[in-house]
C-alpha cells in the first residue's frame, strides 16, 4: 500500500495543509467495518477533497444516530442511495454483501467499495457508470485505482468523462482550500478572477 500512496504522490503531488487526522477507531465502530488502509493513507496525505474538478473524494464521518438524518452529501447519504442501485442492479444480485460509497465524479458516476469479505484490504472498487446504467468491478483498492486511471492503465476509461484519463498533471484540492480560494474571489481550478464570487453565498 505504501508503494502505491508513493506512486500516486509522485504523479499527483499534495499542497500544503492537504491530509487530514481522522480517528479512525469510532469511525470505524459505527460502520461496523475497518476501511482499507490505502483509503486511510489517502485521507492522511490528501484529505476530502476534488482531483482536477472532476473526481470528488469523501473523508467518511461517524454514521447518524437512530433515528438521525445522515450528513448532507456525506458517506452515509451518497452510501444509502447507491445501495438502493446495488440492490436493483448488482451484478448476479446483491445478495448480503452491500456498497460504501467513497466519492463520486462530474459525469454522476458513483465510487464505491464493494464490501466482500472481512478483509478491507481486499474490497474490489466498483463503479456505478450512469451512461452505462450498471456497475463494473475493478479488483484494486481506492489508491491503486486513481493511479491506474492517471496512467489509463485499464481496458478503457471506468468514468464517463475522460478528464483523469491519462492525464499527466492531475491537481488536487483539499475542500478547505478549495473554499478558501472561493471565498478570496479566485476560481480554485484556473486560479483567475471569478466573475461569480459572492454571488451565491459562502
Amino acid at each position: 500500500m505504501t508503494q502505491q500512496i508513493e506512486l500516486l504522490t509522485r504523479l499527483m503531488p499534495p499542497h500544503p495543509g492537504a491530509g487530514e487526522t481522522v480517528d479512525w477507531g469510532p469511525l470505524e465502530q459505527s460502520w461496523g467495518v475497518r476501511f482499507p488502509g490505502d483509503y486511510k493513507e489517502f485521507i492522511a496525505r490528501y484529505g476530502a477533497g476534488a482531483i482536477s474538478d472532476y473526481v470528488v473524494i469523501f473523508s467518511p464521518e461517524c454514521r447518524a444516530e437512530d433515528g438521525a438524518e445522515p450528513a448532507f452529501q456525506g458517506v452515509e447519504e451518497e452510501t444509502l442511495n447507491a445501495q438502493q442501485l446495488w440492490s436493483a442492479k448488482a451484478p448476479g444480485g446483491a445478495g448480503s454483501d452491500r456498497v460504501i460509497v467513497w466519492g463520486f465524479d462530474s459525469s454522476a458516476d458513483i465510487l464505491c467499495w464493494h464490501v466482500a469479505g472481512d478483509d478491507p484490504d481486499g474490497w474490489p472498487v466498483m463503479v456505478w457508470n450512469q451512461d452505462d446504467v450498471a456497475w463494473q468491478e475493478y479488483p484494486c483498492g481506492v489508491v491503486e485505482f486513481l493511479c491506474r486511471v492517471l496512467d489509463a492503465d485499464f481496458d478503457e476509461c471506468p468514468l464517463g468523462g475522460l478528464t483523469l484519463w491519462g492525464n499527466a498533471a492531475p491537481r488536487f484540492l483539499h475542500r478547505d482550500e478549495e473554499r478558501r480560494l472561493r471565498a478570496s474571489g479566485l476560481d480554485p481550478w484556473t486560479g483567475e478572477l471569478d466573475p461569480f464570487a459572492g454571488m451565491f453565498g459562502a
